[in-house]
């Protein structure tokens, strides 16, 4: 038989892991490695981890930092001798915007859910009802009955009430994905919460029981890691490293293409044709680490659980980043930055579009400097699209505007830059899980596997173990097809 082919349809973190695998990991190509080409329709690999140069310093585009206690990020770099690279978060902690304060979040909480009576009982931001609810927990727990899955709201407003769920738990837990917790799935974003409502009694109990927990679907390893590391030369840099390994690894790099059309073909040794607008390559498998509904799209007339794909609904975001003179700004005292409930009012028009804040000089020491301090705002949500309304002047002018209120200080930027990742973020909505499943069986059948944030986890350590499982399940495929023929 002629060697196999696999290609890869996507060049973000995930299609790039996946491709990594595919050529034999740390230990590197051998007689039985498969020749991997790489699809991606932008112009540049790496999808939203991306760098550039702002204010003299090197920021991140997208991501800037990642969790050290999920293992796959943290291995990846090792892997590529890049360790001396990791840069471990350079403060801890943050604060919160409630009732016209700025207020330290409290100690024990596990992706913003209470797991420490005392601290949150002396949490001043909190009104006497929350208090109450807190105790009520603690003390006389709500009954709360469970069959596959819940929301996370569900799950919260019942155990912990209104003001728990979304002063503290939506701002952290529904920042992290861009949603809103009345429509994530325990199951699939914060398995561990779903887990300690099913044992019944203390919520709070439950999960401080439960130990670390990090989002994303069962199954990650904790590590005892700091708790979130970047790069020295920004998380921007993993993707252009695994470009130059995998360029010289005889790994096909083709940017600025988009695959047109995944045909069957009837006889011969690929199974497959992966077509673009003037190339067709034949593959034995394929790895498709695109958006779930490009996925979808060119997988629909195979199988309807593929098809389903498609309606894996995602929310769009934009991140403002600003310079500001030293004597411009008065920041909160410690912390990394800053978290603001939906809904939040001010003096101007409507509620408050920024979700959070990033002090990023505060975070990574690499950004420090003497005469200015680097921070981001963080806009968007699943149904909040008022940033894709606005251009870049007008958005910039209303965040500057509320930072103006929810910063002790905040005077006219030096400079000033807008990041758009339109339709970046896939919300795990209900059902999320066995949609999922459903379609990787029907992909597996096919020799065909998913891979990306749609499926694993929205960080960056999930999607690099996605693009990786991806290429592990095409491996196990090849290997059967060599052995039955």
């Amino acid at each position: 038989m002629s060697r196999p082919s696999v290609v890869v349809v996507g060049g973000g973190i995930s299609g790039l892991a996946a491709a990594w695998e595919l050529t034999g990991g740390v230990e590197g190509p051998n007689d039985t490695t498969p020749r991997v080409e790489v699809i991606e329709a932008g112009d540049r690999f790496g999808g939203s981890l991306s760098t550039t140069t702002f204010a003299g310093r090197t920021i991140d585009l997208g991501a800037d930092g990642f969790l050290a206690r999920r293992p796959e990020a943290v291995t990846l770099v090792d892997e590529l001798g890049l360790h001396e690279e990791l840069e471990a978060i350079n403060a801890s902690g943050a604060s919160i915007y409630l009732h016209g304060a700025l207020y330290e979040l409290p100690t024990g909480l596990v992706l913003g859910v209470p797991t420490d009576l005392a601290a949150t009982l002396h949490f001043a931001g909190l009104t006497w009802r929350a208090r109450l609810a807190a105790r009520r927990d603690a003390f006389a727990p709500r009954r709360l009955t469970i069959d596959e899955d819940a929301t996370i709201g569900d799950i919260v407003r019942t155990k912990l009430g209104r003001e728990l769920s979304y002063q503290l738990v939506e701002p952290m837990i529904g920042g992290i994905q861009a949603g809103r917790i009345d429509e994530l799935s325990a199951k699939s974003v914060f398995p561990a919460l779903l887990d300690a409502a099913k044992e019944g009694g203390s919520l709070m109990r439950a999960l401080r029981h439960g130990g670390p927990a990090t989002p994303g679907p069962a199954g990650a390893v904790i590590s005892d890691a700091p708790a979130f590391y970047s790069l020295r030369r920004g998380v921007g840099s993993l993707p252009d490293e695994l470009v130059t390994r995998l360029a010289a690894r005889g790994v096909v790099l083709r940017t600025g293409v988009s695959v047109t059309a995944l045909r069957r073909t009837p006889a011969g040794d690929y199974p497959w044709e992966v077509d673009t607008v003037h190339t067709t390559t034949p593959a034995n498998a394929v790895v498709l680490a695109t958006p779930a509904p490009v996925a979808g799209a060119l997988l629909a007339n195979f199988d309807a659980a593929l098809d389903e794909l498609r309606r894996i609904p995602s929310a769009s975001t934009a991140i403002v980043t600003f310079a500001v003179a030293r004597e411009e700004i008065a920041l909160i005292e410690t912390g990394t930055g800053v978290l603001v409930p939906l809904g939040t009012t001010w003096s101007g028009e409507g509620s408050m579009m920024v979700t959070a804040i990033t002090l990023l000089d505060r975070k990574w020491a690499r950004h420090v400097r003497d005469d200015d301090v680097v921070l981001r705002a963080h806009v968007g949500r699943s149904d909040d699209t008022r940033a894709s309304e606005m251009d870049d002047d007008e958005l910039t002018g209303r965040v500057a505007a509320e930072l103006a209120e929810l910063l002790p200080r905040f005077g006219p930027p030096r400079a000033t830059l807008v990041q758009r990742w339109p339709n970046g973020l896939p919300q795990y909505h209900l059902g999320h899980q066995r949609r999922v499943e459903r379609a990787r069986a029907a992909g597996a059948r096919l020799s065909v596997a998913l891979a990306g944030n749609a499926y694993d986890g929205v960080g960056v350590p999930a999607s690099i173990g996605s693009g990786r499982r991806a290429a592990r399940e095409v491996l196990a495929s090849l290997a059967t097809s060599s052995r039955v023929n």
